[in-house]
Parts: C-alpha cells; sequence; structure tokens
C-alpha cells in the first residue's frame, strides 16, 4: 500500500512539474536564420498547439502557420512556431502574431554579422512528435551573454509555493483537529471489540474444559 501511495504521489508532482515547465516562459538567447510560412496539420498533436490566429477561420483542420528558425547562443539550432493564443490556454493573451513574424524577419543575421535577440517562448521541442515551443516576443540584445532573470517565472512559483504550503499547514491542523480523534476513536472500539471476543473466545473455551473433564 505503501508503494501505491509513494507512486501515485510521485506521478502527480512529476506531471504537474511538467505542466508548469511546459507553460511558464522561458528565454533563449539566439540569432534569427529565417522566417517562413508553413501549411501544418496539427492532427493528432493539437493539444501542442494554439487556436487558429484570430480572425482566421478555426474550423479548418490544416492551416498557416509562422516559424522562426534560429540559431542559439550555445551552437545549436531551434525552430519556433509563431501563433496567437487569444484568450486561451496559456494565458498570453497573444494577438500579435503577424507583427512579432515583421519583427523577427527585421532581426535576421548571418554568423558573419550576428544580430543577437532573446526570444521569449513556452512549449517544447520535440523532433518525434513534429512539435515546436511558441514564440512570444523577440527583443534585440548586444551580446549573447546577456542575463537574464525570469522575474515572472519566480512570482508564479513562490505564489505557488505558499499556497501549497498554506492548504498543507490548514491540512495538518483539520487532520489532528477532526479526523486523528475519529480514527482513535475507531481504533479504540476495535480493540475494544477484540478485547470483547478474546473474552468470549475464553469463556468459550473454559466451558468445553468443564464439560469435557466431567
Amino acid at each position: 500500500m505503501g508503494y501505491i501511495k509513494w507512486t501515485v504521489i510521485l506521478t502527480f508532482w512529476v506531471l504537474f512539474a511538467s505542466f508548469l515547465h511546459y507553460t511558464l516562459p522561458q528565454h533563449d538567447v539566439a540569432r534569427i536564420t529565417d522566417t517562413e510560412v508553413r501549411r501544418v496539420d496539427p492532427g493528432e498533436n493539437s493539444l501542442f498547439w494554439a487556436q487558429a490566429d484570430v480572425g482566421n477561420d478555426g474550423s479548418v483542420s490544416n492551416r498557416d502557420v509562422f516559424f522562426i528558425s534560429a540559431v542559439r547562443d550555445s551552437g545549436g539550432v531551434m525552430v519556433y512556431r509563431n501563433e496567437d493564443t487569444g484568450w486561451g490556454w496559456p494565458p498570453y493573451f497573444k494577438f500579435d502574431t503577424s507583427n512579432l513574424q515583421a519583427e523577427a524577419a527585421d532581426l535576421r543575421s548571418t554568423s558573419a554579422n550576428p544580430q543577437w535577440v532573446v526570444i521569449k517562448h513556452y512549449g517544447w521541442r520535440n523532433e518525434f512528435l513534429t512539435i515546436y515551443p511558441n514564440a512570444i516576443s523577440v527583443r534585440p540584445v548586444d551580446t549573447p551573454d546577456v542575463q537574464i532573470i525570469p522575474w515572472i517565472n519566480i512570482i508564479i512559483l513562490t505564489l505557488l509555493a505558499a499556497t501549497f504550503w498554506a492548504i498543507w499547514v490548514r491540512w495538518r491542523r483539520f487532520r489532528r483537529a477532526r479526523i486523528d480523534p475519529v480514527i482513535e476513536d475507531v481504533g479504540d472500539g476495535f480493540e475494544a471489540v477484540g478485547d470483547d471476543f478474546a473474552r468470549r473466545r475464553s469463556g468459550i473455551r473454559r466451558w468445553f474444559d468443564r464439560w469435557r473433564s466431567s
């Protein structure tokens, strides 16, 4: 039973951490190499794609999606999709996909004359599932060594930690005040029943012993 309990707890926290890692904003320092439009059909992976751009027909299964190709300061390549989030989830309220694509196209550069940018995004890149992180904003920086402090993540994680701590403290107080006494009473009741059963069995055994001896 203990293994099942800890498996459930571990699974919950792994899924919750994965949800946060996918949803919270991340920042990449990179050099934009290309911008393009592709016709995509999200299909079974629609969970990892945003809704159709605001103003477009969302009932069509395939649609045009903006993409931004980049090379990170570490040398690795990354491809970002550029989709509106609208009023949906995650709540970035992004409606400026076309403007962002124009900004990204204007910031393209080569390795000989690099223009470094900070690309704010959420989501994951997975070649097997064909999913891409969604770019939220792009801003130029002078050097790839720029230090980025994720204030939004710090604030959200701090609030979540405080919320979980408050819930845990109140749950412990409620359990000590209401649940533990009931469990103790039930345990005492079972113990009393067991003692009574033992006495009855002992009495029956003594009666049989007397009956056999007579």
